[in-house]
């Protein structure tokens, strides 16, 4: 079992990088192999609507969206981490969400567990944590949760660490999404299949 942990700040190791390394150490400590994917601090564009996605099964720009689009078909869950900017999660993040779940195959994320993180000096956490959360709920995915929302504090990474309760909220993640994907495992190896759609997807409009 992978699970891929994404790092939305531009700073490789800071405060948003802490809290996903107790999360994936926690999940090593379960027997979960782990990769940290870093989506830099070079520009990531937005969405243009070409949809040439919906052709080639990728976007149209090469970049941090492509790559990892990639490394998550053979992923089995994910972690999605950003910092707090205005409220929000931070504009590349967002872009690199908007187009990996608009234009990667849908069984890419379906049915694969996906937890979510946010970290702040101070406030906008749960604005931004909600934010977040809106892409793997689309996508058929079932969301880790821990004992509190999944947000740490701190304006530098040793304040982080200083965080007592941010820190066990992600062990409890980390925790939390390992016996997930354990009991996935173990729910094949009982014969539960995945379910299957029986339905053709139903789009509507608000315009009659």
């Amino acid at each position: 079992m992978k699970v891929l942990l994404v790092n939305g700040s531009p700073n490789e190791k800071g405060c948003t990088y802490t809290a996903l390394q107790i999360v994936s150490d926690m999940l090593n400590e379960q027997g979960v192999e782990t990769q940290l994917f870093q989506l830099g601090n070079k520009p990531i564009s937005g969405c243009i609507a070409c949809r040439s996605c919906s052709n080639t099964g990728k976007c149209a720009f090469s970049d941090k969206v492509n790559e990892f689009s990639e490394l998550a078909s053979e992923a089995d869950g994910f972690v999605f981490g950003s910092p707090v900017h205005y409220a929000s999660i931070t504009g590349a993040m967002a872009s690199f969400m908007d187009r990996l779940f608009f234009s990667s195959p849908a069984d890419t994320f379906a049915l694969k567990p996906a937890a979510c993180l946010v970290s702040a000096r101070r406030a906008g956490t749960t604005a931004a944590l909600e934010q977040l959360l809106k892409y793997p709920t689309i996508s058929q995915m079932p969301v880790v949760s821990s004992r509190y929302w999944n947000m740490v504090h701190g304006n530098q990474a040793a304040d982080v660490e200083k965080d007592e309760e941010g820190m066990q909220i992600m062990r409890y993640l980390g925790r939390n999404m390992a016996w997930l994907l354990k009991s996935i495992e173990a729910g094949k190896s009982s014969g539960v299949s995945k379910p299957i759609p029986e339905e053709k997807r139903i789009a509507t409009n608000f315009i009659r």
